[in-house]
């Protein structure tokens, strides 16, 4: 997608739809009541005709007004005094999804006075993405046409420098969204690492643990689970010393990366186990996560640790029973051997605690079933043992557009994990299922403020109830830990 700001006024291109975006009330003034003047009033009385109100997500589509453009849409932004950097975003890719296939080639966004050019540029860019590496078949009417968006803007060089970091955060979530898309025989543990290795090119240091080096270091929580798979084991350690004191403390950030999950012995039922393959969402998110501020050189340190992991049921794998020996030195009674992202979590955090001493840590994991019972499809769970932390992720969350929930860690919940035998088991049963799974992670911390993010119910859309995510992989958590690292952590 090319993305061009430019002087209001400029003549439109040819194949072109002008999308203008009216408030709640559908008062057609500025831009859009000057396209309506052009227009003789046509505009005004087909949104009479067609009760467009201007709400947020109504989008009218109008052909054959008079003036330059083929098609003229007006995009509802809701209330005025609520539109912000998120609402120009979804109000531009509201108008992209609109016209995506429609076979014109430009799309021209006007926003209302004080909406962020720049941000609704990233909202096309968002809302155009697509994953079809391996669609070699595909009607000429399904293809995107617009291929050029224009956006104006009060001063085009302004917007364009705005655009800058905001064009480094669409690529990362691309990023994230493609390895989350890949299918499992493509995206193992080791091809995974390789494609994070190459993100050494955007200036990150990249570090790859296989088996061997895991086995030396104890971690045998995290090798439990993948010891019934034929894909080797990886620990990928990804640096970013942007900060001007390169010695200076780090923040971290560490991702579940379950390449694929059939369950292990506690095999999954078959319907809808392809999914499983989002199964390494939290990885992706935190190797997003490094990519974006790798490419707007973020002035901080930061770690991202992704435990890369394939579980697997043959003659070799872990069965419930078994026990085994962290790399802290406790031990895990394994009751089900589908409770295994907190296995790969436990060493992973230990690790990263150990080596680098960070601030804080956060993880990210579609880590249990349970959370999106509790909050649905468009929540994910925050759970931490830090106020402050917690409140500089909500707040991040809540600028960004990508919500959390904070949930409790309640100690009397601790003793569901107790084992007969060893010091915990992996999974304390049904009740506060994603509870007992945060408070398993947090036997880990020692004395770190920390949160774990349960992405399970966002890390995938189908379908999708965003204008700027498409069906399929979100990139959730990419953009609200760069907007916390952005706005709490840069020197």
């Amino acid at each position: 997608m090319e993305i061009e700001f430019i002087a209001a006024g400029a003549a439109l291109p040819e194949k072109s739809a002008l999308a203008l975006v009216v408030f709640e009330g559908a008062v057609l003034d500025g831009a859009a009541g000057q396209a309506d003047a052009q227009a003789g009033g046509a505009l005004a009385r087909a949104a009479a005709a067609q009760r467009f109100t201007g709400a947020k997500g109504q989008v009218l589509d109008v052909l054959g007004a008079a003036g330059a453009a083929d098609r003229v849409l007006l995009v509802g932004a809701g209330k005025k005094d609520g539109f912000d950097d998120v609402g120009a975003e979804h109000a531009a890719a509201s108008a992209y999804n609109a016209v995506k296939t429609c076979g014109l080639t430009t799309l021209r966004v006007e926003l209302p006075a004080g909406g962020s050019a720049a941000h609704a540029a990233l909202g096309v860019r968002l809302a155009a993405y697509r994953f079809d590496r391996y669609r070699t078949k595909e009607p000429a009417d399904k293809k995107p046409s617009i291929a050029k968006t224009q956006v104006v803007a009060a001063d085009a060089d302004k917007a364009l420098g705005a655009f800058a970091p905001l064009a480094a955060l669409a690529d990362a979530v691309a990023f994230s969204r493609d390895l989350v898309s890949e299918p499992p025989n493509v995206l193992y543990p080791a091809e995974f690492a390789r494609r994070v290795k190459a993100l050494e090119s955007l200036g990150l240091e990249v570090e790859i643990l296989g088996e061997a080096e895991m086995e030396k270091l104890g971690m045998g929580s995290l090798l439990g689970v993948g010891q019934g798979s034929a894909r080797e084991s990886q620990l990928a350690v990804i640096k970013w010393y942007g900060a001007a004191d390169k010695s200076a403390q780090p923040i971290a950030f560490v991702g579940k990366g379950v390449c694929f999950d059939t369950g292990g012995i506690s095999i999954k039922p078959a319907d809808g186990m392809e999914d499983m393959k989002w199964d390494m969402g939290g990885a992706g998110a935190v190797a997003g996560l490094m990519h974006v501020l790798a490419g707007r050189k973020a002035k901080v340190n930061a770690i991202g640790i992704l435990g890369l992991v394939e579980n697997m049921p043959d003659g070799n794998a872990q069965r419930p029973g078994d026990v085994v020996t962290s790399m802290s030195g406790q031990t895990i009674e394994i009751i089900n051997t589908d409770a295994e992202g907190r296995l790969v979590l436990a060493d992973a955090i230990w690790y990263c605690q150990d080596r680098f001493k960070p601030k804080f840590m956060v993880d990210l994991a579609t880590l249990t079933g349970a959370i999106i019972i509790s909050l649905g499809n468009d929540y994910a769970g925050l759970f931490s043992n830090n106020d402050e932390l917690s409140a500089n992720l909500l707040a991040a969350s809540g600028a960004e557009g990508e919500p959390l929930w904070r949930m409790p860690l309640p100690a009397q919940y601790d003793k569901n994990i107790d084992s007969m035998i060893a010091d915990m088991k992996n999974t304390g049963g049904r009740p506060g299922g994603s509870i007992t799974a945060a408070l398993f992670i947090q036997r880990f911390v020692n004395n770190v403020p920390w949160a774990h993010l349960d992405i399970a119910s966002t890390a995938w859309k189908k379908p999708s109830t965003v204008p700027t995510i498409p069906d399929g992989a979100t990139g959730f958590g990419v953009r609200l830990l760069n907007r916390m690292v952005q706005d709490k952590y840069e020197g």
